[in-house]
């Protein structure tokens, strides 16, 4: 047996020494350790984000603090705005309270509505209780009869001027344009603030914008138009019957009423506008007297029919048309807001002794 001498035995003692001292050593260890640490203990308290610098768990101290001395709380503050934000000891980001940037608007009065089949700019008009001339300015319209089916139009609610804020404009700017009062227009849209900001809608009640533009054009027809009255011989008896329709596809946008004694039939500019009854014209071209083109029928027994506002005549004065003969086209000339029919319907000499009578009953 090989015997271990003293040598031998001194080094596994020595080294057990060794260890034992660092063991001793490093359990009272409180240096910084480089690198990368981490855990995954939940009980680990971890960053906090609070808001406009209140943290409930912090310490409240009287005063205010130094400028880049730590408070209370533990935050280290600072004289000017930090891009970063503050951060409490322990992490915690100081982040400011979120500032209100509402604007007051008339947004939520607007309603939108999708045209369907048949609508017109009137028919529409007349559905929500406000002017024809209000849905053409809320909307920039270049022409009542551009509507299609699935277009969406802006309804305001009241009769007036939808307004959207641009550079430069001002309460009171808006208030001499429209001709009313800052106040007024501040009280209906609400507004907290006076001062107008880029975008933000108004609605001013009452108020109006350019009229439409009308344009006469000169009348097409089949052959000279007569500028007035002549002494064509107009059939002695109406021979009675159903008057014929006088525009195909039209529908009546406006019905007789004591400030309108005419029915309006709206249909697309350039529609063909037909004789009610047979007769004789008496008259075929211009009027001063709002109608535009115009065409007035003599159908006997003191009755008289007159189609106003048409973009064209094809007939001319002398002329004996039958039931249903195109006479005109549909138009807007005259004092008119879009193309329609004008038809009116008169008991005695037009625009002499007679008077005129509601048209519905003839039809």
């Amino acid at each position: 047996m090989t015997r271990i001498g003293g040598r031998e035995r001194v080094l596994p003692i020595g080294i057990a020494i060794l260890v034992l001292i660092a063991s001793v050593s490093g359990a009272g260890f409180t240096g910084t350790v480089k690198g990368a640490t981490g855990s995954t203990a939940s009980g680990t308290a971890g960053p906090r984000l609070t808001i406009g610098g209140l943290d409930t768990s912090a310490q409240q101290i009287d005063g205010p603090d130094q400028a880049g001395q730590v408070n209370g709380t533990g935050a280290t503050t600072s004289d000017g705005p930090s891009d970063l934000g503050q951060y409490l000891s322990d992490g915690t980001l100081l982040k400011p309270l979120a500032v209100d940037t509402t604007v007051s608007d008339a947004s939520a009065k607007l309603i939108t509505y999708t045209v369907k089949s048949g609508d017109t700019l009137t028919a529409i008009a007349k559905k929500f209780g406000v002017s024809m001339m209000t849905l053409w300015w809320a909307n920039n319209l270049a022409a009542k009869d551009v509507l299609h089916i699935g277009q969406k139009i802006t309804i305001p609610p009241v009769d007036g001027l939808v307004i959207v804020v641009k550079a430069g404009d001002t309460l009171d700017s808006i208030a001499a344009l429209t001709g009313m009062s800052a106040d007024d227009i501040a009280a209906y849209n609400s507004l907290t603030d006076r001062t107008l900001v880029l975008g933000q809608v108004l609605i001013v009640p009452d108020a109006h914008g350019k009229p439409i533009a009308v344009t006469a054009p000169k009348p097409t027809v089949s052959r000279a138009s007569s500028g007035g009255s002549s002494h064509a011989n107009p059939p002695a008896n109406y021979s009675g019957g159903a008057f014929y329709w006088p525009v195909p596809g039209g529908w009546i946008s406006q019905y007789f009423h004591a400030t309108h004694p005419a029915i309006d039939i709206a249909a697309p500019e350039g529609t063909r506008v037909l004789a009610a009854a047979a007769g004789t014209v008496i008259f075929a071209g211009w009027k001063d007297n709002g109608g535009g083109y115009q065409v007035w029928i003599a159908h006997g027994s003191g009755l008289f029919t007159t189609y106003n506002h048409m973009s064209a005549i094809v007939t001319h004065v002398g002329a004996h048309v039958g039931r249903g003969q195109q006479v005109g086209r549909v138009g807007m000339t005259g004092n008119a807001t879009g193309p329609h029919l004008h038809f009116e319907v008169w008991h005695g000499m037009v625009w002499g002794d007679g008077v005129r009578v509601n048209p519905l009953p003839y039809f």
